[in-house]
């Protein structure tokens, strides 16, 4: 379960090993890919988030692999449990807000290397979530500290991608479904 999972575990574990992805970024491209590839398998994963022959300790290798498995069963699930991995809501509303534009960059560079590489002609739910995602990763927090609007907006953010990047997922079953043959792939 994602709520077991402390972001700065995750942030921590990347940094060690060389990550070449900020924590959000990386469990975004997850999400994205997630969506859009099967199978997507952890070692896919960890061969786009972390450089070749990165050495993992035990602890680390396991933090990864709960944060795979925990994000993919949450897809699964029935209930809506999926959530995003970001910062605790005790740290600075700029470094949250970052964080979650990082994280829409990564499902969306994550979304594209398995669906297509011109998410901007995607239509109906599908197409708006991606062009949403896209001016939400553009977005950068200001140095002002969280007043109560600005917290709220923000909870409002992360509630609108965890249940957009649900969506996505639910939307895409069948072309997940699809075997994709070796050259359209991207990786």
């Amino acid at each position: 379960m994602m709520s077991d999972i402390r972001f700065k575990d995750f942030e921590d574990v990347l940094a060690t090993a060389g990550g070449l992805a900020d924590a959000a970024e990386a469990h975004g491209s997850l999400c994205g890919a997630l969506c859009s590839v099967a199978p997507y398998r952890m070692q896919d994963w960890v061969n786009e988030i972390l450089p070749d022959g990165a050495a993992l300790s035990e602890e680390s290798a396991a933090m990864i692999e709960r944060v795979y498995t925990a994000t993919a069963t949450s897809f699964g699930e029935q209930g809506m449990e999926f959530e995003p991995l970001l910062p605790d809501d005790d740290q600075p509303l700029n470094g949250r807000a970052n964080a979650l534009a990082l994280w829409c960059t990564g499902f969306l560079y994550g979304l594209g290397t398995g669906y297509s590489s011109d998410l901007a002609a995607l239509n109906g739910d599908v197409g708006e979530i991606v062009r949403d995602f896209t001016e939400i990763s553009r977005a950068t927090g200001d140095d002002s500290e969280g007043d109560d609007s600005n917290e709220q907006a923000y909870a409002e953010l992360v509630e609108f991608i965890r249940v957009a990047a649900q969506v996505v997922f639910e939307e895409l079953l069948p072309l997940r479904r699809q075997v994709y043959p070796a050259q359209q792939r991207l990786h």
